[in-house]
């Protein structure tokens, strides 16, 4: 099994569970001793956290993860030290114990993010990749389910 759980779902509730996450590195921090590692997948964003005195071989690991590297993830939620309350898993953290990394990434020719460095050109050219910042991923999700039920309304109107 890839993921017990999304990466936007997990929160204090869930402290003390061992979990397993799937998705692609947003971005990653190194402070040292410690390397903090942003996971995103479609539900959201997760900190994990790896610490070179607890495992500094995985800690080393990660701090060679790319951006948009896809990876798995399994440890233990933990409380974070310093909270960010601009995200709903924002109170929260992955102790990492085992890091798998499923497939690598070049650097992307800009960054996937809500706003982003990349203009209209670019972003077109490589659209598989813009379609996973959020607004473009909203919007063709809202698509979809406006879709779907114009062809309901469709299909029960011929019914009548």
């Amino acid at each position: 099994m890839l993921r017990t759980h999304n990466c936007g779902i997990l929160n204090i509730n869930n402290v003390s569970e061992q979990v397993s996450l799937s998705g692609w590195v947003q971005k990653t921090r190194d402070l040292g001793g410690m390397t903090f590692v942003d996971l995103r997948d479609r539900y959201g964003v997760t900190q994990l956290a790896f610490n070179m005195d607890i495992d500094a071989e995985l800690c080393k690991r990660a701090r060679k993860l790319g951006r948009e590297f896809v990876i798995q993830a399994k440890g233990k939620v933990i409380e974070r030290s310093s909270k960010n309350r601009n995200i709903p898993t924002g109170e929260i953290e992955i102790e990492v114990t085992a890091l798998r990394i499923i497939n690598k990434s070049i650097e992307p020719p800009f960054t996937i993010e809500d706003k982003t460095d990349g203009g209209d050109e670019i972003r077109m050219k490589y659209r598989y990749l813009d379609i996973r910042r959020n607004p473009i991923k909203e919007n063709l999700m809202l698509r979809a389910q406006v879709n779907s039920s114009s062809i309901m309304n469709n299909i029960i109107s011929k019914q009548t």
